[in-house]
């Protein structure tokens, strides 16, 4: 939270033309007048309550009293395609009957708006429906491993080009990039990037048996998880192709309420393949390997943990 909220309401001490170019405007007009632009409908009021990565956070609320969560770009950044990537994965995802993910209501290059979630306790009947509701986004299957826009995790690119090799993509796509920022920047030592790329290199040999593309989250820590009645609701997806038991493993990375009942159910619906649980550290990796990035030689011990723990897998 930056500081108290601030409130824009549409209008203000401006002259019409002066409102009416802001409107038109996609950076320079209030919050409340980009929004009603972008939605066709008149905002009430829009508050900012702070910031995340490279975005800003605000709740908006319409004059029927609907009200929304709202991520921007500051005004001076330039529109770097995160907004739009988390907009286009959350929209595959939400093809699929009954699935998790959060609806979009409006996007553009620098806002993304979604319904606002009133989050309530977890409970193991909203977790069994969860699972239920994973397997059958994962499911519902992919073209190949990547995705036809350019990816992110967090703020950090992610590369999406399309692959038919699991092993490969994994490999190539997800540990490589961000081993070589991690090591680049300082975060781990070049022995620690030794380890790991002993991991990069033996992905072949620890990937099991071959599975399709999944649709997956590709983000899926307990953060991202909201708590409503009846159920949860996913946001903040990195969505792309991928194995499906990389969503489950990040779900068992920082905890989640319940995630037995929330394997079991999913197990009913999509059985796990034989030796899933050897394999939770090799996907582990890559959103490990992403935290140091972002944040640093805190989460350096971590991964040389799980690097470790993927190796015996072979």
């Amino acid at each position: 939270m930056d500081g108290e909220p601030i409130v824009c309401p549409v209008g203000g001490g401006d002259g019409d033309g002066d409102r009416e170019e802001r409107r038109r405007d996609p950076v320079t007009g209030t919050m409340a007048e980009r929004l009603t632009a972008l939605l066709g409908r008149g905002v009430r009021r829009a508050a900012r309550a702070g910031s995340s990565h490279d975005w800003e956070i605000s709740y908006a609320e319409l004059t029927d009293g609907t009200r929304l969560f709202v991520k921007s770009l500051p005004r001076g950044a330039p529109a770097s395609g995160v907004l739009t990537a988390e907009a286009r994965g959350l929209e595959w995802l939400g093809h699929g009957p009954g699935s998790p993910v959060i609806d979009v209501v409006a996007w553009d290059e620098r806002i993304l708006v979604l319904p606002w979630v009133a989050e309530r306790e977890p409970s193991a009947p909203a977790a069994e429906r969860l699972g239920r509701q994973l397997a059958g986004m994962h499911l519902t299957g992919a073209d190949h491993f990547g995705a036809a826009w350019p990816g992110y995790i967090g703020p950090l690119p992610m590369d999406h080009t399309p692959s038919s090799d699991w092993p490969r993509f994994y490999a190539e796509q997800r540990l490589r990039p961000y081993l070589r920022r991690a090591v680049d920047q300082g975060t781990l030592t070049p022995s620690d990037g030794r380890l790991v790329e002993r991991v990069v290199e033996a992905v072949p040999d620890l990937a099991g048996t071959p599975e399709p593309p999944a649709r997956v989250h590709g983000d899926l820590w307990n953060g991202n998880v909201i708590w409503r009645d009846g159920g949860a609701v996913l946001v903040d997806p990195a969505a792309h192709g991928g194995h499906r038991e990389g969503d489950l493993a990040m779900l068992a990375l920082f905890g989640l309420p319940f995630l037995d009942r929330v394997r079991d159910a999913y197990n009913e619906v999509a059985p796990l393949a034989d030796g899933w649980r050897s394999r939770v550290a090799l996907h582990q990796l890559h959103p490990l390997l992403v935290h140091v990035c972002l944040f640093g030689a805190a989460y350096r011990t971590t991964v040389l943990e799980a690097a470790r723990a993927a190796l015996r897998g072979c």
